[in-house]
């Protein structure tokens, strides 16, 4: 199948519904993401969410992300520890999936793109962490220049966790 012109705009309530199916469709592809698939539409649209946009192709959402606040992540912890910058100038880049047809398309690095360019024009440094299984996700934050900042275990579900790496966006 080929994929029409993809764009990546930002997030509207018309598009929960679209973004909650391309999060089941990644789950079923990749096991990503491990929570929240219970209820996608709540996940997608958390109150924490401080701005989000979506890749759409073919009238069909197909990837989105989310800038949101921090709620006491350990990328948050670490980050804020080794800079001395406060919550209030960090941004937890979070919600990041794409369907495997649109990964062709630099889906993801737009994404990503979109919320950092948002992250600087609101003064936030972005911090992430994503589980090791993840290798690809991994392999993006660093070719886009992520950088290291420690490791974690991601907690979800009745007291399971993975373990996690946690990043820090570039400064510019």
């Amino acid at each position: 199948m080929t994929l029409g012109a993809l764009i990546v705009r930002p997030f509207s309530d018309d598009d929960l519904a679209g973004a909650a199916t391309a999060l089941i469709e990644v789950h079923h592809t990749d096991g990503y993401p491990v929570e929240g698939v219970e209820d996608p539409e709540a996940w997608i649209k958390s109150d924490a969410v401080l701005a989000a946009w979506v890749a759409e192709g073919d009238g069909r959402v197909m990837g989105h992300v989310a800038v949101m606040k921090p709620q006491g992540e350990a990328a948050v912890r670490l980050w804020t520890k080794q800079s001395g910058d406060n919550d209030d100038h960090v941004g937890v880049l979070a919600r990041l999936f794409v369907v495997k047809e649109a990964r062709k398309q630099a889906a993801g690095q737009r994404l990503m793109d979109a919320a950092m360019t948002y992250a600087r024009a609101h003064d936030r440094r972005l911090v992430l962490d994503v589980m090791t299984k993840d290798a690809a996700a991994i392999r993006l934050y660093e070719r886009l220049g992520w950088r290291k900042i420690g490791e974690t275990l991601h907690h979800f579900g009745n007291g399971r966790t993975l373990p996690a790496v946690c990043y820090v966006a570039p400064a510019d």
